[in-house]
């Protein structure tokens, strides 16, 4: 099983990350390249424990689909989805924050398993793992700043007030 863990640190409070973090509309435009949506289960808004979502997606060249379901949660500290139907032989990611002082600490751990045996193994070690961790980044850099702009906003309204 190949395992990938990020740590992001984000001038935002807690709520709002954790928040962000489960919005589909906000993944979709991180997944503007591969062309992601969500076709069935939750396709709008914040996701909440027991719910799924169907993703479609072009990775490598191919259109596929992946269902999650958020099978944990505990606002706003963690959520955890897993793979129901999909690519992957299994999937799980780990979504945890932390709050220190005006800074939020979001941790992703993400453990993937592709099939195919010994080939998919050798597939996660050469290629998957580096896509997966860039296509993770790429969603958490979005987070960090559409979180730290809101923050920013919120600021400036109460200095004003």
């Amino acid at each position: 099983m190949s395992k990938i863990q990020l740590i992001t640190v984000i001038q935002s409070d807690i709520q709002t990350v954790f928040n962000l973090s489960r919005d589909i509309d906000l993944h979709q435009q991180s997944t503007a390249k591969t062309n992601e949506s969500a076709i069935a289960g939750k396709t709008s808004g914040l996701i909440e424990e027991g719910e799924t979502v169907t993703w479609k997606a072009r990775h490598l060249g191919i259109y596929q689909t992946l269902t999650t379901k958020i099978v944990a949660m505990n606002t706003p500290h963690h959520f955890t989805d897993i793979m129901q139907k999909g690519a992957f032989k299994s999937m799980k990611h780990q979504h945890i924050f932390s709050q220190q002082g005006e800074n939020t600490i979001m941790t992703d751990i993400f453990e993937f398993h592709s099939p195919f045996g010994i080939i998919g193994k050798i597939f996660d070690k050469i290629f998957l793992k580096s896509y997966m961790k860039k296509f993770l980044l790429k969603r958490n850099q979005l987070i960090k700043s559409t979180a730290e702009k809101l923050s920013e906003c919120e600021r400036s309204e109460r200095q004003n007030s």
